[in-house]
């Protein structure tokens, strides 16, 4: 595994600048991977799969620091608003889910309280122990076949829209095959 430093660099390359999120994250995937027993998680790149919980700054770390990406089918988002990530490791079944601490920035003022808010907690992060930061807790899950990375299935046709679905993501209503879209769970308003 690379040293903090290391990922700080690339992370602050990978996400455009360095702030307390990327610190948060790095260190988070860091320790994750170490409760797995993973040292290098490029050469074991078909072994990860990793949830994360919130669409921030942290996330871009966990996915650079635990090497998995969601073109390669290796991270999955669930929309939770909270700062924590589940490492799965496929070859042992085993699965470990960090949650930062709300009590660190906290941790990280008094640490610093001479710093600006985003400059203390940046260093705090880096320098604050495991257990002040982060939640650990053992976990089952299970990762369907579907969304495991390199899954090949089939691609249905949605037969209201015409649009390809991969991976299992069908909805069949009344015997056709629709997209979520097509089926009620649409995201967007069409015009």
């Amino acid at each position: 595994m690379k040293s903090l430093a290391e990922y700080l660099d690339l992370a602050t390359v990978a996400h455009g600048h360095l702030c307390a999120g990327q610190v948060l994250g790095v260190r988070l995937a860091m320790l994750g991977l170490r409760e797995l027993g993973i040292d290098d998680p490029i050469v074991e790149r078909k072994r990860i799969v990793t949830y994360v919980e919130i669409a921030r700054c942290v996330t871009d770390a966990v996915a650079l620091a635990a090497n998995c990406r969601l073109g390669k089918r290796a991270l999955k988002f669930r929309d939770w608003g909270k700062v924590a990530a589940t490492f799965v490791d496929l070859k042992t079944g085993k699965a470990v889910r960090i949650a930062a601490k709300e009590s660190s920035k906290q941790a990280a003022r008094e640490m610093f309280p001479e710093l600006e808010k985003e400059a203390g907690q940046q260093k705090a992060y880096a320098q604050l122990s495991d257990d002040v930061l982060f939640d650990k807790q053992w976990v089952k899950l299970t990762v369907q076949p579907e969304d495991l990375p390199g899954f090949k299935g089939s691609r249905v046709v949605c037969a209201e829209c015409g649009e390809g679905i991969n991976f299992k993501r069908e909805v069949v209503l009344d015997g056709r095959a629709l997209c979520r879209a097509c089926a009620g769970e649409r995201y967007y308003e069409r015009l």
